[in-house]
């Protein structure tokens, strides 16, 4: 389980293909070296499993589902990916419950530069429009966010200089592709009225 604050942003050092899996080793000196293998990180809110590490990266496997749900299949060496450890039970829950259980990919529609913050927006597939509420919170390449504005499978979120200097947002575009997950509560109380 996660919160959605990310700790660090990554580099994608290098990338093996096994099979329909891609081994990802990525460069990230705070977050690898409190990581152990075994461990879960999430990559770009992605929840993956640590197979190996050195004092400064750390390596994880995407296997043949995950790339299907989310956009780590489109990542190349060099890239970026924002990075967070598995939640503490001694730490603050500042974000939200974030489980990096990605739900699908959503894509930036328009980016409003504002006085003190960047308004984005972004589409989801229809089938995700429920799952979304004013206020309500969402994860965005693995980043606690707000809802700031719905309209239908398109919302907006609001987001401040601190999260542009500590995520991978500075580098978002129109059309670049994110990994959305919903608010898990919302998906268990529409699981459980479909069989009450």
């Amino acid at each position: 389980m996660f919160t959605g604050l990310v700790e660090e942003i990554g580099t994608i050092s290098k990338l093996q293909r096994r099979g329909n899996s891609i081994v990802f080793t990525i460069t990230a000196p705070k977050v690898a070296r409190g990581l152990r293998i075994n461990e879960s990180v999430a990559v770009n809110g992605v929840c993956l499993t640590v197979i190996g590490r050195t004092w400064r990266t750390f390596a994880v496997q995407a296997v043949e589902e995950t790339l299907k749900k989310t956009n780590l299949g489109e990542l190349e060496r060099g890239c970026v990916v924002n990075l967070e450890r598995a939640l503490l039970p001694t730490e603050r829950l500042g974000g939200h419950f974030v489980l990096g259980h990605v739900d699908g990919v959503g894509k930036v529609l328009r980016m409003e530069t504002r006085k003190n913050s960047l308004m984005v927006w972004f589409e989801v597939p229809k089938r995700f429009a429920k799952y979304l509420i004013p206020v309500g919170s969402v994860a965005v390449d693995g980043v606690s966010l707000t809802v700031a504005e719905l309209r239908g499978a398109t919302f907006a979120v609001s987001i401040i200089p601190h999260t542009m200097e500590m995520t991978t947002f500075a580098r978002l575009r129109k059309g670049s592709r994110v990994n959305i997950e919903f608010d898990v509560l919302g998906k268990y109380v529409e699981r459980i009225l479909k069989y009450r």
